[in-house]
């Protein structure tokens, strides 16, 4: 039981490692008020409305000069600092941690035998029954 909880604490630790360095970005294309696509590892795709060219004559008044589209970018960047010291913590920081480690894994040890504690003791002499005598039986 020992050997899987640490199996599965040292994967979980490898993931919380992974993803607190990972960093990612997330592109995102609105058209008007609306989300056209979103994408995480490339450039999200276009409603293909801001490659109109808005005419500055008479040919189509309908058409003006301010897009409707909007992109939005989003980014979380990784943390690069990986080499915390244990000796940056103070005494009696190190000495919490310690202690409380050498604890929590001993808490996880079981015995190696049932032990029974009244095994080397005889049961008390019995000069009558008293059961029998007061007539008391459990059913």
């Amino acid at each position: 039981m020992k050997k899987v909880f640490h199996k599965i604490l040292s994967v979980l630790m490898a993931f919380v490692v992974m993803f607190t360095t990972m960093s990612f970005t997330v592109d995102i294309h609105y058209c008007g008020d609306s989300l056209v696509d979103f994408s995480f590892f490339t450039k999200a795709e276009t409603c293909g409305m801001e490659k109109a060219q808005p005419t500055t004559g008479c040919e189509n008044p309908s058409m003006s000069n301010k897009s409707c589209c909007s992109d939005q970018k989003i980014v979380k960047e990784g943390s690069d600092d990986l080499k915390t010291s244990f000796n940056k913590l103070t005494f009696e920081q190190q000495t919490f941690v310690a202690t409380f480690f050498y604890t929590y894994i001993n808490l996880f040890e079981g015995l190696d035998e049932n032990i029974v504690p009244f095994k080397d003791y005889s049961p008390p002499f019995i000069e009558r029954d008293v059961q029998i005598l007061y007539e008391t039986y459990l059913i």
